[in-house]
């Protein structure tokens, strides 16, 4: 089981817009992920949204960052960022993203 959440309990679909940087000395990076219509904007739910939670069977990472951008007044876009501090932290996240990557098909482009 590997999902992202941004309410517990409510699994999201894939994104296909997952962004990585890491800083030179490779002790700290970030991670951007962009849903478009994500299930928790979904007009039926009445859930706050508390955070990002990124879970899989080592256990779960939670970012509190989580944005919402509107395109014409309507919420279309949630955008989590998850920040590593350490290689540790770095490594544990990109085991994740291979699992994450393996399930809905994603492919690492380096720029």
């Amino acid at each position: 089981m590997t999902v992202i959440q941004f309410i517990q309990g409510l699994d999201e679909e894939g994104t296909e817009q997952v962004r990585l940087t890491r800083s030179a000395s490779g002790n700290q990076g970030t991670a951007t992920f962009i849903f478009e219509n994500p299930k928790a904007l979904g007009q039926d739910i009445t859930q706050e949204i508390t955070g990002m939670y990124m879970i899989d069977e080592e256990g779960q990472m939670v970012s509190r960052e989580v944005k919402a951008r509107f395109v014409n007044g309507e919420p279309k876009f949630l955008e989590g960022f998850y920040v590593m501090k350490s290689k540790p932290e770095w490594d544990r996240f990109m085991r994740f993203m291979e699992r994450y990557a393996e399930k809905y098909g994603l492919e690492l482009n380096k720029s």
